[in-house]
């Protein structure tokens, strides 16, 4: 989030640089940064002549040039806009650098991509020339503030329960926590305080909440929730592999929680350290709690063997992940 701040700080400035490259894998975060350039740049009633817009796959870079430096009309300046350059060619690319490494001052050359290769001259030369914002997804513990503050700016607020339950439901995929907060607050009409019956109600019980669920009943031990979610799960289609990839997750935050606290880490640190919500840290630590490092390498060593096992011909993937969640729910009880 640190780089929207910074865009914003370069808006407030009005001090724009000719190149703008906007990147990462939080596409919230991205269409954000575009929508308030383009908000600074170029005002609703200039955008039919001082706007132009391409697609990365299929933009030509001699008309995007030519576009770059038609002086703008009736306005201070022209945007060119180009998503997805990670869609781009080599050859496209190839044909913009010679402008990238003098462009106009009466334009704004706008890119968006998910990942960019910084060894390439062409992202290199444009670093030298302009300004490039890294957009990276968010962590687990950074999640109830921002949907704490997106439900704020759309006039709810939400109960600490509610908030609870719409962070595990939704997860930490923005786009889609910006559709809920923006289907909540249709929902709840003219009342601008959410409760968990009303998340409960408008955000429906989905496959990533029950791999959570069956996460945290393996932690805890209960293995008869843990094989009644698995089954679910399986039945719905989901893939042992991802399942098995969730599982591992989950074990390698606990594991690490159980390193901190044998370093003395005081609970307040955990969830910036871990990369987990503050909200769900107790039963993390109690979890965290039932193994010894001997058990943790033991389970480790079973991820492995299982992962393994998934991707060879011959194993039965449903049976394979049934026996790595009974052993786990069976470790640790003694501890």
């Amino acid at each position: 989030m640190s780089s929207l701040r910074e865009l914003q700080n370069l808006l407030q400035t009005g001090n724009f640089p000719g190149l703008i490259l906007l990147y990462g894998q939080e596409s919230y975060f991205v269409d954000e940064g575009v929508r308030l350039l383009r908000d600074a740049l170029v005002s609703p009633e200039d955008r039919d002549f001082n706007l132009t817009q391409y697609q990365g796959k299929d933009f030509k870079a001699a008309e995007v040039v030519e576009q770059a430096l038609t002086f703008p009309v009736f306005a201070a300046r022209r945007l060119v806009v180009i998503k997805n350059l990670h869609e781009a060619s080599a050859g496209q690319l190839d044909g913009l650098l010679s402008y990238i490494a003098d462009p106009v001052p009466e334009s704004i050359l706008l890119l968006t991509a998910e990942k960019i290769d910084a060894r390439r001259k062409f992202f290199q030369v444009l670093k030298k020339n302009g300004k490039i914002f890294e957009f990276k997804k968010i962590f687990d513990n950074q999640l109830p503030s921002f949907a704490r503050d997106l439900a704020k700016s759309c006039g709810i607020e939400l109960t600490s329960g509610a908030l609870k339950l719409f962070c595990k439901r939704v997860g930490t995929n923005l786009v889609e926590v910006q559709g809920e907060i923006k289907k909540l607050q249709s929902y709840l009409g003219e009342r601008d305080l959410a409760d968990e019956q009303d998340v409960a109600a408008i955000i429906s019980d989905t496959r990533i909440e029950s791999i959570f669920d069956l996460t945290d009943a393996l932690g805890r031990g209960d293995c008869s929730s843990a094989l009644l979610l698995l089954h679910r799960l399986l039945a719905e289609g989901q893939a042992p592999l991802m399942i098995l990839a969730m599982i591992t997750r989950h074990y390698r935050q606990i594991w690490k929680i159980q390193e901190l606290l044998s370093q003395n880490v005081s609970q307040g640190e955990l969830p910036r350290k871990v990369g987990v919500s503050p909200y769900f840290l107790n039963g993390l630590v109690k979890q965290a709690k039932r193994y010894g490092k001997r058990e943790y390498r033991e389970i480790f060593k079973q991820f492995l063997a299982t992962d393994m096992a998934l991707k060879s011909s011959g194993a039965d993937p449903e049976a394979q992940i049934e026996c790595l969640a009974l052993s786990l729910a069976a470790m640790g009880q003694n501890n």
